[in-house]
């Protein structure tokens, strides 16, 4: 780590917790590479499966089922 990076962590160490998660948010947003292929393909899915939920063609599962389902493989 530079001088500089290392002078940074310091003073950003020093930030309230909301602050310092902010901080991180933005740090790792810039890290990622929107696919806009994959975002309209997810957004694509998403919708299918809310319609599909909305008419009763999709049944829910609550968490605890799931959760039990595979708590003992």
């Amino acid at each position: 780590m530079t001088e500089n990076t290392e002078k940074i962590l310091k003073e950003a160490l020093k930030l309230p917790p909301i602050e310092r998660a902010t901080i991180v948010d933005r740090l790792v947003s810039s890290l990622d590479k929107t696919d806009k292929t994959i975002d309209d393909l997810w957004r694509k899915e998403i919708e299918n499966r809310i319609g599909a939920y909305e008419s009763g063609k999709m049944e829910t599962v609550s968490v605890e089922e799931v959760l039990a389902k595979y708590k003992n493989k």
